[in-house]
């Protein structure tokens, strides 16, 4: 009778699918939650507003950079480019989305951007894996 593999060491082999889903799950979402903010200046100034409310200082300023920021970890996600620097930001820009707003609603509250914030250093800590664009850039 065969063993039976109990650690699901065969897994193991499905791993850079297993990130490209989430890559393009997770980026896909931060693009499309984002865009109707570059694209439209009342729901971009509804953010500095909402922002202003929440005690951020410059909340033009920081608006712009979330959302920007946002999508160009979207992006970094979904093409598989230079993501371990589009993880640190997503940890830092959801850390901070924690810090600034999601702390007072507790955990329940602050669970999406925990999430964004783990999924971040798990994408600085691995890399895109096997299918990502960054493959093919040259290495310095």
């Amino acid at each position: 009778m065969p063993a039976i593999d109990w650690k699901l060491d065969g897994l193991s082999a499905w791993s850079d699918h297993a990130l490209l889903l989430l890559r393009l799950v997770v980026g896909s979402f931060l693009i499309w939650g984002v865009l109707d903010n570059i694209l439209s200046a009342a729901r971009m100034a509804e953010f500095q507003a909402f922002l202003s409310q929440q005690g951020f200082v410059m909340p033009a300023l920081m608006a712009r950079l979330s959302v920007w920021a946002q999508f160009l970890i979207g992006c970094g996600f979904v093409l598989g480019l230079l993501c371990r620097w589009a993880g640190l930001l997503c940890a830092v820009n959801f850390l901070v989305a924690i810090i600034m707003v999601d702390a007072a609603g507790g955990i329940r509250a602050a669970f999406p951007s925990a999430a964004l914030v783990c999924i971040g250093l798990l994408m600085a800590s691995l890399g895109p894996g096997r299918f990502a664009l960054e493959r093919y850039l040259p290495r310095a």
